[in-house]
């Protein structure tokens, strides 16, 4: 299992789709089955959110028999949105079971519509949310679409968007909501530099991960930047280290967290981002390098914190708007890192390749380098870890 982020105007998440198959990686065209009921669903995907503040809605796959053998369980409404496949079979039944449903306070979607299949018209009077994948119908086609649904007041859900270039297009035509690999690849702008900051940070991470490296070098780079200086000394005094100690150096307070420690700190601070870019973003980045650490682990391979830093700086090409060879030409990280991001080659590139394809939900492609339930038990951890780590960065 995974999930897929549904993102705002702004690029702000408004929810999360699931994505799933049973237990021999086929789709699951029927939730009533033992091994995969709504229930199970409900239950372990409602614990994703539910120590946050703000809940996020899951949109869940639904087809018309269970619908229509009213089977579902009762959970909150406000959580989660059921989505109707394009292969549902309409019938009046099912019809007068939405309005039920929308009636109980259910939001309904519809996925997969084909504007040329008039199988499904009828549900457009009856959902609240319409995904239109944007590849299948074509951008030139659109514009003339939303017009005609107009009349709907329909939510109207941008799928399969790939570029920053088609994100815009489907803002200025008046998408709500929009969905896919649009901030996975970066924004180019020509010239651009990686910022002090962030080369100093990468700077440190190269002194960390040299075995001979002291509290007194990392200190001498770090104080290089007196904001970088500031985050240790205040890591060092948060609720998360849980060290209340007056230090009287930044390389006392180094010594005091250990190396191991600032390595993961130095890390998280390249991860945030400072350029307007959305949490969504650093969130996933986090949730990387997390799984890839701890599949690491679980291989049994000798570095798994080196996974850790391969999958963490995977999308920092996005972050920064840059290309990934332009921005490793900037800072020195070790040749194994370099080749894990830009051409997937090693253990770390290997873990990563494992990782991209798992958040993906593309689970047919995973080269089961472990049983599955290992990846969801490292990808269900690293959910957790990522939001607990964004609250501290806050």
């Amino acid at each position: 299992m995974a999930r897929q982020a549904i993102y705002t105007k702004s690029q702000d998440v408004a929810a999360y789709e699931l994505l799933f198959r049973d237990e021999h990686g086929n789709f699951v065209m029927g939730l009533k089955d033992d091994d995969a009921t709504l229930a199970v669903l409900v239950n372990s995907y409602a614990s994703f959110s539910k120590d946050t503040k703000a809940q996020m809605p899951f949109f869940l796959k639904v087809t018309d028999k269970v619908l229509l053998d009213d089977e579902l369980p009762d959970f909150p409404r406000h959580l989660f949105v059921l989505e109707l496949l394009p292969h549902t079979r309409v019938t009046q039944a099912l019809i007068d079971r939405l309005i039920e449903l929308a009636g109980q306070g259910y939001r309904l979607a519809l996925s997969g519509f084909d504007p040329s299949d008039t199988k499904l018209h009828p549900l457009l009077k009856v959902v609240h949310v319409l995904k239109l994948d944007i590849q299948l119908i074509g951008l030139s086609r659109i514009p003339a679409l939303v017009q005609k649904l107009k009349p709907f007041n329909l939510e109207l859900l941008a799928d399969k968007v790939e570029t920053q270039d088609q994100f815009r297009q489907c803002l200025e035509m008046g998408f709500a909501l929009y969905m896919g690999y649009f901030l996975s690849k970066p924004d180019l702008v020509r010239g651009k530099k990686l910022p002090g900051n962030k080369i100093l940070l990468l700077q440190v991470l190269k002194e960390l991960q040299n075995k001979h490296a002291t509290a007194e070098s990392v200190e001498q780079i770090a104080l290089k930047d007196p904001e970088l200086t500031y985050k240790i000394l205040r890591v060092v005094n948060s609720a998360a280290v849980n060290l209340r100690r007056e230090v009287n150096s930044l390389s006392h307070a180094i010594a005091l967290l250990g190396m191991d420690q600032i390595r993961r700190w130095v890390m998280l601070f390249l991860a945030k981002s400072d350029n307007g870019k959305p949490t969504e973003l650093t969130r996933n980045m986090l949730i990387r390098g997390r799984m890839c650490e701890l599949l690491a682990e679980m291989l049994e391979y000798p570095e798994p914190m080196e996974c850790f830093i391969v999958g963490l700086l995977s999308q920092m090409d996005v972050m920064m708007d840059m290309e990934m060879d332009v921005l490793l030409n900037e800072v020195p990280l070790q040749h194994s890192v370099k080749d894990a991001l830009t051409k997937r080659e090693g253990q770390a590139g290997l873990v990563l390749s494992e990782v991209e394809v798992y958040e993906r939900g593309e689970f047919e492609q995973l080269k089961k380098l472990l049983p599955s339930q290992f990846y969801e038990v490292a990808y269900r951890h690293s959910l957790k870890w990522a939001e607990q780590v964004l609250e501290a960065l806050q």
